[in-house]
């Protein structure tokens, strides 16, 4: 096991975005700056990935899609899907964290865990973006390594409150990849993309219920997917509070959620890299903070310690 979480953070992750926009972008700054007062970050162990280029891109994307997002020329309702104002520096945000989340499972294959600040944007599809997503950082991730042949087979885990329909569709005629999600059934996209395992909770559902819920599926998903490396999108917006959420579970529930999904994996040895997926909430260090248990939980479960607030 690594002596501290590896981690992967990169300044473009945060750009600028309309005063009043219901997209919480300075939530992946603060969360650096909490990991790092934590102890839990440091130079020494946080990565700065590459940004992902067109080449990259075009694994999972069509060359149309990516070509008119990176020079600006998206239709307004392509746009209004995607519900992010086109801008240069979005644009190289966007390329960033797909090249986050493919550094953090290069490192995960490395080291057996770790931990990405940025990524999840699991509504992305091949085609188009929707749902603040514009590049699906997971799909790219997964495909990449298979084609690569760093591995054969990938689970996708995604826990994040609303169906994965993007990864879905990337993957659906692609057995290299298996995707699950586990979201509230109402909640956007309304339109679901089946997966190859799909859980559906309704509204309001407890932590107790959704924790039951997730001790009985995951032995079902290992034996159904038998992955070789797990891409993790840790959502917290089934946070009780969260603004786009429908699920009621507690801080400490999402926690125990993380603690179970990292020590399942582990007691298994399978690599694992998580992806902070969605949180939304008008209290953006909150938010952070709520993001953060992800990085606490692995830190628990692999016997990492912080060190102590940074100087």
């Amino acid at each position: 096991m690594p002596d501290r979480l590896p981690l992967v953070y990169h300044s473009n992750y945060v750009c600028p975005l309309p005063e009043g926009h219901r997209f919480p972008m300075p939530k992946f700054g603060l969360v650096n700056e909490i990991l790092r007062d934590e102890g839990i970050a440091g130079d020494d162990n946080t990565f700065v990935p590459e940004i992902a280029d067109e080449e990259l891109l075009t694994s999972v994307h069509t060359q149309d899609y990516v070509r008119s997002f990176l020079e600006g020329t998206l239709s307004g309702d392509a746009m209004r899907r995607m519900g992010l104002p086109w801008s240069r520096a979005l644009a190289k945000r966007t390329c960033t964290a797909v090249g986050g989340t493919l550094l953090t499972a290069r490192l995960s294959l490395e080291h057996g865990v770790a931990c990405n600040m940025a990524g999840g944007t699991h509504h992305a599809h091949p085609g188009f973006g929707s749902g603040f997503c514009i590049f699906n950082d997971l799909a790219v991730a997964a495909r990449t390594l298979t084609q690569e042949g760093e591995v054969s087979r990938v689970l996708v885990l995604d826990l994040d409150v609303h169906q994965g329909d993007g990864t879905a569709a990337a993957f659906h005629d692609d057995p290299s990849v298996f995707t699950f999600s586990m979201h509230c059934q109402s909640n956007f996209p309304f339109r679901k993309t089946p997966g190859d395992m799909d859980v559906g909770l309704p509204d309001g559902m407890g932590g107790d219920a959704y924790l039951e819920r997730l001790a009985r599926e995951l032995p079902v998903l290992l034996d159904a997917a038998g992955p070789d490396l797990v891409l993790y999108d840790a959502g917290v917006d089934v946070f009780s509070g969260d603004r786009l959420g429908k699920l009621d579970l507690s801080l400490s529930d999402i926690a125990e959620r993380d603690r179970m999904v990292f020590a399942f994996f582990r007691r298994r040895g399978i690599p694992l890299a998580g992806v902070i997926g969605g949180g939304y909430d008008r209290d953006v260090r909150a938010l952070a903070d709520r993001h953060c248990t992800l990085h606490r939980s692995a830190c628990t479960v692999y016997g990492i310690e912080a060190l102590g607030a940074s100087a």
